[in-house]
């Protein structure tokens, strides 16, 4: 079993991860920028675009996400680089860590490993946010569910404003909802083991995202060894899928840096 992925360009691998409730197809525009002096290869998750469905008889961590990935990370050549955006710099990190001499870098835009901060008040509101779209799927209302999801991470009333054939989609990759609170809450990584990653990483937020993925990423900006900072101003979780014009630049020249480094 392996992952679906989506493959442009020649040169340095570079394997991209996309955020919940998406797909490789965040990527496009940042496949575009990279493939003429990069081997960009953006992978679907678990459950998401054309890649397996999740397992129904087990829970999926994060380590089980990397593993899905293997054909990918072999497809792009050593050393390759990660980007990754929400659950995919979640995944990413993970991923860094289990296949270190293979990974050049990493750019992350608010990689949401909540287990590193599961204890702060800074997550009550993706706990409680979490809390209630499970508990709208339990009443069988998907709509009210990816509500919950989209309108804390966009804004209030994002998720209404969308066309309808979107909500249509994002309701049903809501579904996983409980999944990717358990891959991103249970994580047992310690933040301590990430001060052995000492590639080059770079750490992207938004000045207008929510204080629980700000907050991940300020932690990890404390132990990562090789670590630069870019905030984003008014920028908020999901830039890199509404605002790609603004990210996508930040992360080529990251990687065009480390490249030549």
């Amino acid at each position: 079993m392996s992952a679906f992925y989506r493959e442009a360009g020649s040169g340095p691998g570079v394997v991209c991860l996309h955020s919940n409730a998406s797909s490789s197809t965040q990527w496009r525009g940042l496949m575009d920028m990279l493939a003429p002096k990069f081997h960009v290869l953006a992978a679907d998750s678990y459950g998401a675009g054309k890649s397996p469905a999740y397992p129904a008889d087990r829970k999926v961590g994060l380590s089980d996400e990397v593993a899905l990935l293997e054909a990918v990370f072999a497809r792009a050549g050593e050393p390759f680089s990660l980007v990754g955006h929400s659950y995919g710099g979640a995944v990413g990190l993970i991923a860094a860590l289990l296949h270190r001499p293979k990974v050049r870098a990493l750019a992350l835009y608010e990689p949401t490993l909540f287990a590193l901060v599961e204890r702060a008040q800074e997550v009550d509101g993706i706990r409680n946010t979490v809390s209630s779209a499970v508990e709208a799927l339990g009443r069988g209302d998907a709509l009210a569910a990816a509500r919950f999801f989209i309108d804390f991470w966009i804004a209030p009333g994002a998720f209404d404003r969308m066309p309808e054939r979107n909500q249509a989609a994002i309701a049903e990759a809501g579904r996983n909802i409980q999944r990717w609170k358990d891959a991103l809450f249970d994580e047992p990584t310690p933040l301590a083991a990430f001060a052995e990653l000492d590639v080059p990483v770079l750490l992207i937020t938004g000045t207008g995202s929510p204080l629980s993925s700000r907050a991940v990423v300020q932690r990890l900006r404390r132990v990562l060894p090789n670590a630069e900072l870019a905030e984003l101003p008014g920028l908020g979780h999901m830039a890199p899928v509404t605002t790609p014009d603004a990210v996508n630049p930040v992360i080529c020249q990251f990687l065009e840096r480390v490249a030549h480094d």
